[in-house]
């Protein structure tokens, strides 16, 4: 289902600081909510769906990232779960435009594997259903 950034991260119960550019919140339930461009993913193992990506630091989104990468220090040191919205980007090249669009894995739970203040890693696996 394609959806706005603002509405993929409502699934999750979060609201994201910039309605247009914005990469992370923190829900309700006090996990991370997470956008993720869909070409950083990789599998570095059998049911395990990689993400990495880089925390920018200045720039004309600086803010953003700023934001970002308190979140992932909040999730290291709380031990965050992380939920996913995937960004999906289409580049119209006769209109010279990039469209978005993101939908939500609720089935995916991830876990911040690493982040040094600027690179992180996070793996995503299926939550546990049988609870």
């Amino acid at each position: 289902m394609n959806l706005s950034l603002v509405d993929a991260f409502a699934r999750f119960g979060a609201k994201p600081a910039n309605r247009l550019r914005g990469q992370s919140a923190i829900a309700s339930d006090g996990a991370l909510v997470l956008s993720c461009s869909y070409a950083k993913f990789g599998h570095p193992a059998a049911g395990v769906l990689r993400y990495e990506g880089k925390v920018v630091k200045g720039g004309e989104e600086a803010a953003v990232n700023d934001l970002l990468g308190q979140h992932l220090q909040q999730a290291r040191d709380g031990n965050l779960p992380i939920r996913l919205v995937v960004m999906t980007s289409v580049e119209d090249a006769a209109r010279n435009k990039v469209s978005r669009s993101f939908h939500v894995r609720p089935d995916l739970i991830g876990k911040l594997v690493s982040f040094d203040g600027e690179s992180y890693v996070v793996d995503f696996t299926r939550a546990n259903t049988e609870e």
